[in-house]
């Protein structure tokens, strides 16, 4: 399984990697115990951990309608299943350059999916790795969209539509890569990933 490599505790990590990364902002985030009535809300269980919503937690009303956002896209039970999104979002995340991202997503597509090795390629080799016809059209589809600037998609979309996808299907693909092309601006904007002094090796409790 995947392994951050040649790195030590508390420096960048080596390259793409399911396991778990801490992350280090440059603009400091509010201590929880400061949280007022509008932040409080935002920032309960592991959230309040978080230095990433802790310091998003200072514009409350964007939080709010970024983590409603994310509800919707990820949590919706119909259209694409959950493992598919996921996918579209390590996809976006990789292709962005999104150590951070990638990881947690990465490993909730592994987790969701049980294809951590086909995960894995992906991280290693890029969205040009070749592993299904399913999430090849998937892959391929999303790094078009996540494309700097913007390609046409029309091919990839052709093909997403010869392999059964629906409207819904093509709308959640749409989604999860629109929100992560964002999200990961927004990470990389603000801090950097770091390897943790000490962390559970992915896939062990």
């Amino acid at each position: 399984m995947s392994e951050v490599r040649d790195v030590e505790p508390g420096r960048r990590p080596a390259g793409f990697t399911q396991e778990v990364l801490d992350w280090v902002p440059w603009v400091e985030p509010i201590a929880l115990a400061d949280a007022d009535e509008a932040q409080r809300p935002l920032l309960e269980g592991q959230r309040g951990e978080s230095p990433y919503f802790r310091l998003l937690a200072r514009n409350p009303e964007v939080l709010a309608e970024r983590s409603a956002n994310d509800k919707d896209i990820f949590y919706s039970r119909e259209g694409l299943t959950r493992a598919e999104r996921e996918l579209a979002a390590t996809v976006t995340s990789r292709h962005n350059g999104c150590e951070y991202c990638a990881s947690v997503h990465s490993r909730f597509t592994s987790q969701l999916s049980k294809r951590a090795e086909d995960v894995q390629r992906l991280l290693d080799e890029g969205t040009g790795v070749r592993l299904d016809a399913r999430w090849d059209a998937i892959i391929d589809f999303t790094a078009a969209l996540a494309a700097h600037p913007p390609r046409d998609a029309s091919a990839e979309l052709a093909r997403l539509r010869a392999l059964g996808f629906g409207d819904g299907d093509i709308h959640d693909l749409v989604l999860s890569t629109a929100s992560f092309s964002w999200a990961n601006r927004l990470m990389l904007s603000l801090g950097e990933p770091e390897v943790p002094a000490s962390r559970p090796a992915f896939g062990k409790k």
